[in-house]
Formats: structure tokens, sequence, C-alpha cells
């Protein structure tokens, strides 16, 4: 393909449909490559998609895959879907004045969600292309954004004839991606329009949207975590705009949405960063973090970097806890504990506080020696120290062993 250096390098167009119209020309039917004419995403899915179905002219086919994979589709993304469920709710009342539809796709570009209720008067493709199970990939239905996204995992605007195969030149898209708490793309989220334009910056509002249910997503899968908010005003930590990072017990950086990574001088987006200690790049130690978690007020924090910053720190844990008489089985100790009236045995949660504190006193307060004594991690052992620290303030009510 001849290399777009031949084409003007500011040329005049009366709408953006002569524009797009001049890129495919150019592009598929005199071989040089429209740069500037139309986004290099979209240059880069023609091609991908010229060398799969040559005939770009022919209408493409919007089905949903088989039973069976929708079914395991669905069954392997509840997570997301449980994170998108209220977003997904909100989207359909903000887009209610519009003629947009949003999807949520998983990370193959199948969809796994839709607020498509009803086909307006101009609508033909949307009750197809809506369909819970429907293929939205690059390899299915050629360039869309949707497809684009889940291809490449960054967000994407594809408008009307950017499309590549002729009947879904119809439609306007923009699509935001998802990740999960290991960095991969977990899902897309799109707006999607059939015949009108957008009205608004499309890309701003799935771009809202998708970093809300990311966040939601990071926090869902954080398990034995705590989970930093940061932002430049405390009235952004309940937004998408907030800065998510998940600690370990041991004090390091397990993950990282983009807005941390950004605000942290880190590279890249959601992602685990290599052996990254809190501390290096939050400038406070872990036990700072840890007592901030057992109030709601934000707090100040001067990064390393020289940004300030406010916090807000919480624990996440699984459900449910893992008796630790059964992990403590070996004693801590050559004196064996005095048993519980059989009449009266200590409640689960008591007797796995008292075992704690047992053994991090076995420990000389050493909590990294006693977590791994016990078998689980120093994040768990320091709430049950912090509940211990707050019931001295308050003599007349008993430790929280939560």
């Amino acid at each position: 393909m001849t290399p777009g250096a031949n084409l003007p390098a500011n040329p005049f167009y009366a709408s953006a449909e002569q524009r797009i119209a001049l890129a495919r020309q150019r592009f598929f039917e005199d071989g040089v490559r429209p740069s500037g004419m139309v986004s290099e995403a979209v240059i880069q899915s023609w091609a991908r998609c010229l060398r799969a179905e040559p005939d770009h002219r022919r209408a493409a086919v919007f089905e949903p895959v088989t039973p069976s994979r929708v079914h395991s589709t669905l069954r392997q993304n509840q997570q997301l879907l449980a994170a998108a469920a209220e977003e997904m709710e909100r989207l359909k009342l903000t887009l209610a004045g519009t003629s947009s539809t949003a999807m949520l796709t998983d990370a193959q570009g199948v969809i796994v969600g839709s607020t498509f209720t009803q086909a307006r008067s101009h609508e033909r493709l949307m009750p197809i292309t809506t369909r819970v199970g429907v293929n939205l990939s690059e390899e299915a239905v050629g360039t869309t954004a949707p497809g684009l996204t889940a291809r490449t995992a960054q967000a994407s605007v594809v408008s009307g004839a950017e499309h590549y195969f002729g009947n879904a030149q119809l439609m306007h898209c923009a699509a935001a991606p998802i990740h999960d708490i290991r960095g991969r793309l977990a899902g897309v989220l799109d707006l999607s329009s059939e015949g009108v334009p957008f009205a608004f910056d499309a890309a701003t509002v799935v771009g809202h949207y998708a970093a809300e249910i990311e966040n939601r997503l990071l926090c869902a899968q954080s398990t034995e975590h705590l989970v930093v908010r940061m932002q430049i005003v405390p009235s952004l930590l309940d937004t998408p705009m907030a800065g998510l990072a998940g600690i370990t017990g041991d004090g390091r950086i397990d993950w990282l949405n983009g807005a941390a990574a950004r605000l942290l001088g880190m590279a890249g987006g959601t992602a685990r960063p290599a052996a990254a200690q809190v501390e290096d790049h939050v400038g406070v130690p872990l036990d700072t973090l840890i007592a901030w978690s057992s109030g709601p007020a934000p707090q100040p924090l001067a990064l390393p970097n020289g940004l300030m910053l406010w916090v807000r720190c919480d624990w996440h844990s699984r459900d449910g806890h893992r008796p630790l008489h059964a992990v403590a089985a070996p004693a801590i100790s050559a004196t064996p504990p005095v048993p519980a009236p059989a009449e009266a045995p200590a409640p689960l949660r008591e007797t796995e506080h008292q075992t704690i504190v047992r053994a991090v006193a076995e420990c000389a307060g050493n909590v990294s020696q006693a977590a791994r004594l016990l078998g689980i991690s120093r994040g768990r052992v320091y709430r049950h120290l912090q509940a211990d620290a707050a019931a001295a303030h308050r003599p007349d009510q008993p430790p929280e062993t939560a």
C-alpha cells in the first residue's frame, strides 16, 4: 500500500462523511494509506479485515455464538455483570433521551448485557446487534468500536463509514475497556447509535461509566487487600476518577487502576507492578495506611513525587474467615491453652482473636512471624491488633474481631 505521504497534509472537507468517504476510496480503491483522515486504529483494523474478508461491501452478520458458549460466557463473567449492574441501570437513565444504547461485552467481544428495550422507528440493526450472545469481535463483524477495543484494549470511536462492512456503516459507536485485578481486559462497554450521529461526547460518557465498572470490579476481586483510594481532592474519592491501589499484607502494591498509576507516576494502567513496595511509591509505611483504615475521614498524603493527595483506606477480605484453630494446630507455646468450659464454648471469632493475639505475643510482637506461623496474611493479623487498640480507648466495650 502506498504511504499516505502523497495525500495533502490538511485536506478540507465539507463534512465528516465526505472525509471518511475519501479515506475509504484512498484505502480500498487506490491502495493509499489515508493517514490523518481516519484514526490509525481504524486504518489498522481495515487492513486486518481486508486480509480476512476482501469483500468490504457485503453485509456483516450479527449472530449469537452457540447456546453453550453463551451459557459459559455468562457464567464466567458473573463478577463483571455484578460490577456493572448498577452502572448499566444508571446508564439507561442517562441515555433515555438520546438515540443511543449501551452494550457490555466480555473480553472477546460477546455481548453479556445491554440497555436496549424497544426499537425506535428508524432502527433496524439495533434489535439484532444488541442481543445477549451476539459476537461483536472484529473477526466476526469487522471494524466496530467494541470489536476494536476488545482487540486492542484501548478506547475507540468508530463512526458511520469507518465501519468495515456495508450495513454496519449506519452505526456510530464509542467503546472503553474494563480491566481486571491483573491488568487483563475483562470486558468492553460500548455506546451505539443507529443512523443518528452522537449529539454529545460519547467517548467521555462511556469512559466515565467504564471506569466506575472497572473500579467496582477491582474492589470485588480484592481479597485480603488494603484498598487505597486516592485523588487530589477528597470529593473525587467516590467517583470514577478515584485512583485505586490494592496493597497486600506484606506491603506490596498488588494492583493499580489507571488513575492511581498516573498519580503515582508509575508506567502502565491497571497492572501488577513487580515487587513494588508501598512505602517506596506512597511515602508512608503500611502500618500508617492500616491505621488510617480505622476511620472514614480522608487523610492528606504527600507523595515522594511531591504531589499532595487525599487518601482513604479500606480492608477487603474474603467472605467467611478460615477457622484459625485448624491452622494453628501445632502449639505456639510450650504451655497448652486452657480449654474453655464445655458448657460455655468461646465463639469462633473470639477464639480467632485470642489465637492471633497470643501468636503475636509468642513472636515478641513480630507480625510477619506470627502471620507465617498461623498461615494467614499480615493484614488479617493487623486488623485484630487494631481492634485491640480501638478497644483500649473504649474499655466498656469488648474488642471487635471482624
